[in-house]
């Protein structure tokens, strides 16, 4: 077993898009003009990056340092892989995209008794079908809406619509326009919301539900919430969020007080939580595996987050 040691920090970039966004709105008091000449500098300092950037990445190449696994450290993180993105310049193409943005998504979709198998994607639309609890289900949509549809438009922005395979008739579902400068902080601007989205029931014993706070957690930091009644604990790996029950999958306590570390030998972003009562250590990005008896494992919840709000599928028998 590869023992985790203590992760480091990372700056938090999230306000910097606020700041931007702030920016911009205070100068449309100066009228439109002043408005276009602010998205105009904007744009610009955006298309001088981008050229550095690919300036950059030539150089790697040049040098012999950038290899297969250089590339897929740098697609793995959100911000570096968005800015790729916009540029032009991501080193996978939009099916290898959302086949990994699939894969991200199934243990939470395992979980609750689903899957997703992914039929085709062609130019900028993708064919999905539903699989398990998920096809034919009431919450077929809104498992689709916040688990799959969300994976796949942070993976690949440019992919305009989304149809579901439900045995005949197709389910299309619009996703995120095709990219455009905007997009260009769509992972550094979160700013929250007014007020909270309201819990969604999905069947099956489950909903989703808004919790506040989560987003805030610096990188590499643990903390505990509730969604209703049930306790949580949420932690952050790198731009990622997790959520698990507030249930040690070993010994059954409570897990306030967990630590994060990294998994040595682990792959870039690699994280364990490691329980403060008998110590054991859970994969975060393998839904809670245990590292010590691979048997065990946390309950994950499904989590997602949009415009900087975190929602949680939480069973209604924990919720009450």
């Amino acid at each position: 077993m590869s023992s985790p040691e203590a992760a480091t920090g990372a700056d938090d970039f999230r306000a910097v898009g606020e700041r931007i966004n702030a920016l911009l709105d205070a100068s449309a008091s100066g009228g439109a003009v002043a408005r276009e000449r602010a998205e105009e500098l904007v744009r610009l300092v955006a298309d001088l990056y981008g050229s550095g950037l690919e300036r950059l990445l030539s150089i790697l190449y040049e040098v012999g340092r950038l290899d297969d696994e250089a590339l897929a450290a740098l697609a793995a993180d959100d911000l570096v892989s968005s800015l790729l993105l916009v540029h032009d310049l991501h080193p996978y193409d939009v099916t290898t995209r959302v086949e990994q943005a699939l894969d991200n998504v199934r243990p939470y979709l395992g979980s609750h008794g689903g899957d997703v198998e992914l039929l085709s994607v062609s130019e900028d639309v993708v064919r999905l079908r539903l699989l398990g609890s998920c096809d034919g289900c009431p919450s077929s949509s809104v498992t689709l809406k916040l688990a799959v549809e969300g994976a796949i438009e942070a993976a690949a922005p440019e992919i305009v619509r989304i149809d579901v395979d439900t045995g005949g008739e197709q389910t299309p579902t619009a996703s995120g326009p095709v990219i455009a400068v905007d997009a260009l902080w769509s992972h550094v601007d979160h700013a929250p919301p007014q007020g909270h989205a309201p819990a969604v029931d999905l069947g099956h014993g489950s909903t989703w539900q808004a919790i506040a706070g989560l987003t805030d957690l610096p990188d590499g930091e643990v903390a505990g919430f509730l969604a209703g009644q049930a306790p949580l604990i949420g932690c952050r790996v790198g731009s990622d969020f997790y959520a698990f029950l507030d249930r040690c999958g070993r010994c059954s306590a409570g897990l306030a007080g967990a630590t994060l570390g990294r998994l040595l030998g682990g792959a870039a972003g690699d994280a364990a939580l490691r329980c403060p009562t008998c110590g054991a250590h859970f994969a975060v990005r393998r839904a809670g595996a245990c590292l010590d008896q691979p048997e065990l494992h946390l309950d994950p919840l499904p989590l997602l987050v949009s415009q900087g709000v975190a929602t949680v599928a939480v069973p209604s028998e924990a919720a009450a």
